[in-house]
């Protein structure tokens, strides 16, 4: 699909999604991730079919679009050592399984971990790695 880096689109109101966004940027050293909104343009100009419910992470990398558990399997892929291991590990569980732990942490996601509305400012060096 692509051969640019990744992206990781992200409810952006979300604020579960805003820490694993921020968990990302800790752990990406390499600077492999791109990340923007599922309410931005980006998203929007996508020229494929794509989920339109904001409780659902999408990656876009060159292999497709992933959504739900698998794009956190692909995200941990991506991020290579342990966390590729244990996606790999987790890739054992049943799709399934994995969407229904997922859709039942994203229908509780909000009133958990409240909405983003003061995230931390990124800095200039990743500032670049936001699309809107």
């Amino acid at each position: 699909m692509t051969n640019q880096a990744p992206i990781l689109f992200y409810d952006g109101d979300c604020g579960l999604c805003a820490k694993v966004v921020q968990w990302l940027l800790r752990r990406d050293r390499h600077r492999r991730f791109r990340y923007a909104p599922l309410q931005g343009t980006t998203y929007a100009a996508l020229g494929v079919a794509k989920p339109q419910d904001l409780s659902t992470m999408v990656l876009l990398d060159d292999r497709r679009l992933h959504e739900r558990g698998d794009a956190a399997l692909a995200v941990g892929r991506h991020l290579g050592g342990v966390w590729a291991f244990a996606a790999g590990v987790a890739r054992i569980v049943p799709r399934a399984i994995r969407d229904a732990v997922y859709r039942f942490v994203a229908r509780r996601r909000h009133r958990w971990f409240g909405h983003a509305d003061a995230c931390r400012l990124a800095t200039p060096a990743e500032r670049e790695l936001f699309l809107n």
